[in-house]
C-alpha cells in the first residue's frame, strides 16, 4: 500500500499567505520534504511529529540532486505515509514539478497538486502595483533568469521579452539580468522601462527597489548578493 504525495505551494514565505488546503495538508503530513525558500515559519505549521527533510538546492553549497529528491519522494510514499512536497511560491512555476510527477507515476504512487501564491503576485502586492494595466499591460509573462547550468538561457524569445505592452517577471535574475538587459535593449526595449527588484518577498527582511531596467542591471552588476529575488519590468505604476 502506498501513500499520497501532496505537492504544496508554500507561497512566498509568509505563513499567513498559505491556503487553507495547504495548511491542512501540512498539519496532516507524516513526512515533509521542503525547499530552502519554503522553510522557516512555514514549517512551524507542520505536525510536530512529522519527519522534516531538507531537499533545498542553493548555489555554492552541497545539495541533493533532482534524482535524489525523486527517490526520497518515492521511498517515503512507498511506506504508506502522507507526504508533503513543500515548494516555494506555486509548485508549477519553475519548480521542476514535472520531473517529480514523472517519478511518482513510474512508481505508481498517487499525488495531488495544491497551488500556492506565486512570488510574482506577492511582489506586485507588496509594491502596491498591478501585474496588468488596462490599455497598457494586457499580458503577463514569466521567464527564468538562468538555465540548468546557471547561465542565461540561449533560446529566449527576445521579441516577446522586449514587448513594452507586457509585464515581465524574471525569476532567479541576479546572476544574469545585466546580460539579459543588454539583449533586451538591443531588441528594442527602452532602457528607461520601469522596473522593480523584489528581494526576500513575503519575509521580514523583504526589500523592494524601484528603478529602470538599465539602472537595476547596473546595480546588480556591481554586486547583487545572494538573496532570493525577482525582477519585474514593463508598464508598472511609475508613481507607486
Amino acid at each position: 500500500m502506498t501513500g499520497l504525495v501532496s505537492f504544496v505551494g508554500a507561497g512566498p514565505g509568509d505563513p499567513e499567505l498559505l491556503t487553507l488546503k495547504a495548511l491542512a495538508r501540512l498539519e496532516a503530513a507524516e513526512v515533509v520534504l521542503f525547499d530552502d525558500l519554503a522553510s522557516g515559519p512555514i514549517l512551524h505549521r507542520a505536525h510536530p511529529d512529522a519527519t522534516l527533510v531538507d531537499v533545498g538546492k542553493r548555489a555554492g553549497r552541497p545539495s541533493p540532486s533532482q534524482a535524489e529528491v525523486n527517490s526520497l519522494l518515492v521511498a517515503h510514499a512507498a511506506t504508506g505515509a502522507r507526504v508533503v512536497r513543500l515548494k516555494s511560491g506555486d509548485p508549477g512555476i519553475f519548480g521542476r514539478l514535472e520531473e517529480e510527477i514523472a517519478a511518482l507515476r513510474q512508481a505508481g504512487i498517487a499525488f495531488e497538486i495544491v497551488p500556492g501564491i506565486s512570488s510574482a503576485s506577492a511582489a506586485a502586492a507588496a509594491a502596491a502595483i498591478p501585474l496588468t494595466r488596462r490599455g497598457l499591460a494586457r499580458r503577463v509573462q514569466f521567464v527564468t533568469g538562468h538555465d540548468a547550468t546557471g547561465t542565461l538561457p540561449d533560446e529566449l524569445n527576445l521579441t516577446a521579452l522586449a514587448d513594452a505592452g507586457a509585464t515581465t517577471v524574471v525569476f532567479m535574475p541576479k546572476r544574469t539580468f545585466p546580460a539579459l538587459a543588454v539583449r533586451l535593449i538591443a531588441a528594442g526595449l527602452s532602457p528607461q522601462t520601469p522596473a522593480l527588484l523584489a528581494e526576500n518577498v513575503g519575509r521580514a527582511d523583504q526589500r523592494l527597489t524601484r528603478g529602470t531596467v538599465a539602472a537595476l542591471a547596473a546595480a546588480i552588476a556591481d554586486g547583487g548578493g545572494t538573496t532570493p529575488a525577482l525582477i519585474l519590468y514593463g508598464p508598472l505604476l511609475e508613481d507607486a
